[in-house]
């Protein structure tokens, strides 16, 4: 850490002002930088094993996830009986899964379908209410209105 900057994690006039300028604004602040000025210099090494870890969290699952789709690069035993019997499940349970993609594929496309058809049915109901109300509008608005025999000398 470069020991010249002018906010470092050392009792400097500068930190200690912006550490007092921090309570009077909000005192959180004054707070976070009181823990700056206090344990700041951890940082590296904490920010260093952070980050080992996540890399080494996220490693793990990039390997899990390549396990599933590579289910027949596996290791070997040394056991021929042993390795060939679990080829022939991963291979199985590969081909059961597959055919249970297909399946759910073809279940997405069939609710589509009824997804369409039932809005296609709505809208057609609406496009025939619609015209229907128009129809009644213009035929009342056609008809003679009946005389009350009040002014119709």
């Amino acid at each position: 850490m470069n020991t010249s900057a002018l906010i470092r994690p050392a009792w400097t006039p500068a930190t200690i002002a912006l550490m007092v300028l921090g309570f009077m604004v909000f005192w959180p602040l004054g707070l976070a930088m009181l823990a700056y000025i206090i344990w700041g210099d951890r940082l590296d090494g904490f920010k260093r094993d952070v980050n080992q870890a996540t890399d080494g969290f996220f490693a793990s699952c990039r390997s899990k996830r390549g396990r599933h789709h590579r289910s027949h690069h596996h290791g070997r035993t040394g056991n021929v009986a042993f390795d060939d019997w679990r080829e022939a499940e991963l291979s199985r349970i590969e081909e059961e899964r597959r055919k249970l993609d297909e399946a759910r594929e073809e279940f997405d496309s069939y609710l589509r379908e009824l997804r369409r058809a039932k809005d296609q049915e709505e809208f057609d109901r609406f496009m025939n209410e619609r015209a229907d109300r128009k129809r009644d509008s213009r035929h009342e608005d056609s008809e003679p209105k009946p005389s009350t025999g009040l002014l119709d000398d």
